[in-house]
């Protein structure tokens, strides 16, 4: 009868332990909501026909070393993720933007879902003449970033902003936020359209 319990014991720990497992890489992540990205307006429904990403704006999660690594061009704001293949959709450069004033200072946040030891935080901008109706690639960004906000591998808190300076720059531009992990091979991804 010992030997039944302990068997069905054990057989409870390997399930759960394999429940954890299984559920830990579905978890949600994180997502800029400062400016307002892509997958805040697809989850607040302000953007419709937004696919899975309206359920999980959390997980837009890809490769790391961007630029020279992570999503391929084109597949950049859903950080390579095809389940969220929407976000790469440019509709016509229609989303909708966040007012932004040029030069100016700005405090961008993310919302962190679960907290994971991050290397940094980066956000580039697009070059002048980019063209919002066609999907995003390295060759519309700046090369390099704007702001960096180096974490040392310390876990954010569930809510994180950085204060940074605006580039000089007017009309329609995008932001791409990205999200070192410091102990995964991955980052999180967020575009956020804007106007100057």
């Amino acid at each position: 009868m010992r030997r039944k319990i302990t068997s069905v014991l054990v057989g409870l720990g390997v399930l759960g332990g394999t429940l954890v497992a299984a559920t830990g890489s579905a978890q949600s992540h994180g997502y800029a909501d400062s400016a307002t990205s892509r997958q805040q307006l697809c989850a607040t429904g302000a953007v419709r026909n937004c696919g899975q990403i309206q359920w999980e704006p959390e997980s837009v999660e890809g490769l790391k070393g961007f630029p020279s690594a992570g999503p391929a061009d084109g597949r950049i704001c859903a950080g390579g993720n095809g389940r969220f293949s929407e976000l790469d959709d440019p509709r016509g450069g229609a989303w909708p933007t966040t007012q932004l004033s040029s030069g100016q200072s700005h405090t961008f946040s993310w919302r962190i879902k679960v907290r994971h030891a991050t290397s940094d935080f980066r956000y580039y901008i697009t070059k002048d003449g980019y063209n919002p109706a066609k999907p995003l690639t390295r060759a519309d960004l700046e090369p390099q970033p704007f702001l960096t906000v180096p974490f040392g591998g310390v876990r954010p808190a569930a809510v994180v902003t950085h204060n940074g300076t605006l580039p000089q720059k007017s009309g329609r531009h995008l932001i791409l936020g990205v999200w070192t992990i410091a102990d995964t091979a991955n980052a999180f991804y967020a575009c956020s359209d804007v106007r100057f």
